[in-house]
């Protein structure tokens, strides 16, 4: 969500600003900054190069940014591709595929670092063509934590597929399908359906 530049920063903060507490900021992350965004506002910050990259996790960048900002405002970005039947955690802006898998053992250690998962089925962002479902229903079965699935979504349909196969463990997020970005799907509706899930889950 954020580049390196200048602008992309302020713009960040400004929103920050304007709604703290309320948002997860996300984008080169990393040691020198992370709590500069804590400190202006940012619920958690969401970590992906800065411990994922070349095909490889480093785990002595994440034991360090967990004993800096704290386990509770983390969250780990797992984003990841099919390879020979598995969910490989890709890195490099989702080109090269690393060595971690998503899968129960690997998101049950993981779980000791973060307060959320982040999760992007690559093989479907930003397509517009559906969710990758079976991706969904693994992370409903094994996620320890809170996550949050991102990809494919284009219809109110996904949505609930998303809650049938995640069995209501898995949040979504909406990109480039709402109209707000210049898709098809209203953002009146998408917010309407997650206050209704919200409501029925509160009773």
């Amino acid at each position: 969500m954020l580049g390196g530049d200048d602008a992309s920063r302020s713009a960040a903060l400004e929103a920050l600003n304007a709604y703290p507490g309320g948002l997860q900021v996300g984008g080169g992350i990393n040691l020198e900054n992370a709590m500069s965004y804590l400190n202006e506002g940012a619920s958690h910050v969401i970590v992906t190069s800065y411990v994922f990259s070349d095909g490889k996790m480093n785990i002595e960048r994440l034991t360090q940014l967990v004993e800096l900002v704290g386990k509770q405002r983390l969250v780990l970005d797992l984003s990841c591709r099919k390879k020979d039947g598995k969910y490989a955690i890709v890195t490099d802006r989702w080109q090269k595929f690393s060595d971690v898998y998503v899968d129960g053992p690997t998101l049950e250690r993981l779980a000791a670092y973060a307060d959320e998962f982040l999760v992007h089925g690559v093989d479907v962002e930003g397509k517009r063509l559906g969710i990758d479902e079976e991706l969904v229903a693994l992370l409903g079965l094994h996620s320890p934590i809170p996550t949050t699935y991102a990809g494919g979504v284009s219809t109110m349909d996904d949505l609930e597929r998303i809650k049938q196969a995640g069995k209501s463990r898995v949040d979504v997020t909406v990109g480039s399908a709402l109209d707000i970005f210049g898709g098809d799907l209203p953002y009146s509706k998408v917010v309407r359906w997650h206050s209704e899930q919200r409501m029925v889950s509160q009773r």
